[in-house]
């Protein structure tokens, strides 16, 4: 039987995150991580951080050198249990001047940084709307896949919410709900800016989209070449190895 109790994942030499079988990081979570990437000294927030994956890759690829090194990150998550995983993993890494985790609804969530607000907000949000699909009886991963504690308009309101007049909000959905998500992030007060689509291979249909939306931004969308994770041979693509850095001898 497969160990299903909490271990140590390592994200490069220098840096693990505790991760379980409820709240772990994928593929999507390191290329979510790599398109949101922040600016130098910029004030930042993961909503629905789960096991803190994507603050832990931000700082590892400050530290390697191929990104920047935010002033500061705040770790926003609703499940008690994810929390103390993520906070277990900044003391372990040393990062708690840069790391703060903080449990709570998002819906619900203060100011996070007055008065300026934040530059960047990043979130993995559940894929399926309420409703659609099967839920998985497990609530921690129900959590993360079914919009059961909030939607996405609710997610893009609050983003708006914390962000300052043109800061960033970054996201990863799949393709069937490009429409709506756009839809909700103007209501929002955000305009759509970048979008990405990630494809396994140039024969199949892209499987997830990326997506950086910014408060107050005129109308205009560029879109970016097409992601693919494969190369011709079935490996990962070059720019895949680019985007997983020193984790990609791992096995996200």
């Amino acid at each position: 039987m497969a160990n299903t109790s909490p271990h140590w994942e390592p994200l490069s030499s220098k840096v693990s995150v505790l991760v379980s079988s409820t709240h772990r990081f994928n593929t999507d979570t390191v290329l979510l991580a790599w398109f949101s990437a922040p600016k130098r000294g910029e004030i930042c927030a993961d909503f629905g951080t789960g096991c803190g994956a994507i603050p832990l890759i931000w700082c590892v690829k400050a530290q390697s050198g191929e990104g920047f090194m935010p002033e500061k990150i705040y770790g926003v998550e609703i499940q008690s249990d994810a929390c103390e995983l993520a906070s277990q993993s900044v003391e372990r890494n040393q990062l708690k001047d840069t790391i703060c985790i903080v449990h709570h609804d998002i819906k619900a969530l203060p100011y996070l940084h007055p008065p300026r607000g934040l530059d960047l907000v990043a979130c993995n949000p559940p894929y399926k709307p309420e409703g659609t699909g099967i839920k998985n009886p497990q609530e921690g991963l129900s959590i993360a896949r079914h919009e059961g504690t909030c939607t996405f308009a609710e997610i893009a309101a609050a983003a708006a919410y914390q962000l300052r007049w043109g800061g960033r909000f970054c996201f990863c959905l799949r393709p069937e709900r490009l429409a709506g998500a756009m839809e909700d992030l103007r209501h929002a007060g955000l305009e759509p800016k970048r979008l990405c689509f990630v494809q396994q291979r140039p024969d199949k249909a892209p499987f997830l989209f990326l997506l950086q939306a910014v408060r107050g931004g005129r109308p205009s969308l560029r879109v970016e070449p097409v992601l693919l994770v494969e190369d011709g041979a079935g490996g990962f693509s070059s720019k895949m190895l680019q985007i997983y850095g020193s984790y990609k001898e791992g096995h996200v």
